[in-house]
């Protein structure tokens, strides 16, 4: 599942709301978390419920409102939908491949309903983040996660594959086998080093040439701003006038894209984890690497004031522990069963996962207790769970690809190795036990085929209805002044503060975050200073 979100960095594989990559965690997949105690316990037991289309259903009424001759064809389509089980129904969409000439090549986008069970207010977009989460998945399996019984009464919740992304044209890169080296392969060499740094490039470059082969021309048009202009389109053919949406994480800079490209169409915008879109690469890294350190620091606390805590002592002693753990499998890794081995990558990223939910943190216990007895079966689920990797070692969706695909046209990237090592230094100082983890990010992007043309700055959206922007204290992936700065960037922005634990807060936190969001999505009540939940 994934919530999402977000960034840029994007070193090999990921980790948490970070992409941990060899070389560096980065960015992620924000609701990678959403329901993540679900997510694990469906990874720990195996099962996975899917629904196949069947029977027509529907078909929804598009606007008619005026546009140039050659966009009519993608405002004016009507979507036909078909039920696919558990009282949904699925269909498909016609974009642009590019949107500077839309006469041309097109691509679909998929998409999932639950109609309203009461008066519909209309559709309600939903994103889980990611970039890369399927929004489709997360709207069919989990939509009383991502959304409660009174959105579900007045809206019709609508997911969607943005472009590149699940069951839409999406970006395909690698099979099975060489995406387990990609993910979880491990370097030779000392981290930092010529040697590893060219290595890494050229994993890097096998990367992206296979990321080309096979995915074509889709790879240059997948940046955020294609996203968004493809959510005016969806919201025209759904018929309905203003956009309402709601995205976690990675999507709330897709809705904060879209109301500055469409401030007179928006509607009402709840954006939660929010990312800032004025964030630089490294400001991103920066701040997750911080982020994720303190949560660590959370767990830490509660699991010494618990049973069946592997840590002893203090804090600051378990902090140690934990990067010497790290230090030990970066030099001597853990084999699984299964051959792979646990370096201190894959390592981060099975902590990493855990932290978005504090729900979870049991699995967080029980994997140090693993690892500290030599084992490395757990930490291989949880990064696993984080990959969407079953145990046939096959993968259930092209996350990592479209992570990827998406933040190397979003983000700009510097792959200078004396640059990389100084902010591996700042990175280490800031976060002493898993910033050093969290460099080097840069070295996947730059080797990119494609580049950003995507100028990061404050987003303002002149003009928009009020938006909520919600955000979490202590949230790792997506740190609390992120919300801050959105909120304040936006002209229309109106910031809901939970104090709390985790990633993300809508749905998931307390009755004073809910009654904001309901209130604001029914009724379009603002309040009128943050609630501070």
């Amino acid at each position: 599942m994934s919530h999402a979100p977000l960034g840029p960095a994007v070193s090999r594989g990921r980790a948490g709301g970070v992409r941990a990559h060899r070389g560096g965690l980065r960015m992620a997949r924000g609701l990678v978390a959403v329901g993540l105690v679900v997510a694990l316990s469906a990874s720990l037991s195996g099962c996975v419920t899917w629904f196949m289309p069947s029977k027509p259903a529907t078909t929804s009424s598009p606007t008619k409102e005026k546009v140039s001759a050659d966009l009519a064809r993608y405002y004016h389509q009507v979507i036909t939908w078909t039920s696919c089980g558990n009282d949904m129904q699925c269909g498909k969409a016609m974009v642009p491949l590019d949107w500077k000439n839309p006469s041309h090549a097109t691509i679909e986008l998929a998409l999932v309903r639950h109609l309203a069970t009461g008066k519909s207010l209309g559709s309600l977009l939903v994103n889980p983040g990611g970039p890369g989460g399927s929004g489709v998945d997360f709207v069919e399996n989990n939509l009383d996660y991502a959304t409660d019984t009174t959105l579900q009464t007045h809206y019709t919740i609508v997911g969607f594959d943005p472009r590149g992304v699940g069951k839409s044209t999406k970006v395909t890169c690698y099979g099975p086998a060489k995406m387990d080296q990609y993910l979880y392969g491990i370097t030779t060499g000392t981290r930092g080093s010529a040697a590893w740094i060219a290595a890494q490039t050229e994993e890097a470059k096998d990367f992206a040439s296979a990321c080309e082969k096979n995915t074509g021309a889709l790879l240059a048009h997948v940046d955020t701003v294609s996203a968004a202009r493809d959510l005016d389109v969806l919201r025209a053919a759904l018929g309905d006038t203003k956009l309402h949406y709601l995205g976690y994480s990675y999507g709330t800079y897709l809705g904060a894209t879209y109301a500055s490209l469409f401030p007179d169409k928006v509607g009402r915008l709840v954006l939660d984890g929010a990312i800032d879109p004025a964030a630089s690469n490294f400001d991103v890294t920066m701040e997750q690497s911080k982020g994720f350190e303190s949560a660590l620091r959370a767990y830490l606390k509660s699991c010494l004031g618990g049973k069946d805590c592997p840590f002893t002592g203090t804090v600051e002693r378990s902090m140690t522990t934990v990067g010497d753990l790290l230090s030990s499998v970066e030099a001597s890794p853990i084999r699984n069963a299964d051959g792979r081995e646990l370096g201190a990558d894959t390592l981060l990223t099975a902590i990493i996962y855990p932290l978005y939910d504090a729900n979870a943190w049991s699995y967080l216990s029980q994997m140090f207790t693993e690892v500290m007895k030599g084992k490395a079966s757990l930490a291989f689920t949880l990064a696993d769970a984080y990959n969407n990797r079953s145990s046939n070692g096959t993968y259930g969706d092209n996350s990592t690809e479209a992570f990827m695909a998406i933040n190397c046209l979003d983000y700009t990237y510097d792959d200078n190795p004396a640059v990389m090592r100084s902010q591996e230094q700042k990175l280490e100082q800031a976060a002493p036990v898993i910033g050093r983890y969290m460099g080097y990010g840069d070295i996947g992007c730059a080797t990119w085929p494609y580049h950003s043309t995507t100028k990061r700055g404050p987003i303002t959206a002149p003009g928009a209805a009020p938006i909520l922007v919600v955000g979490t204290t202590n949230d790792p992936a997506t740190p609390y002044v992120w919300a801050q700065n959105l909120a304040g960037e936006l002209q229309s922005g109106h910031l809901i503060t939970y104090h709390g634990e985790g990633h993300t807060a809508y749905n998931k936190s307390n009755s004073c975050v809910n009654d904001a969001v309901d209130g604001y999505f029914v009724s379009g009540t603002v309040p009128s200073t943050d609630p501070m939940c």
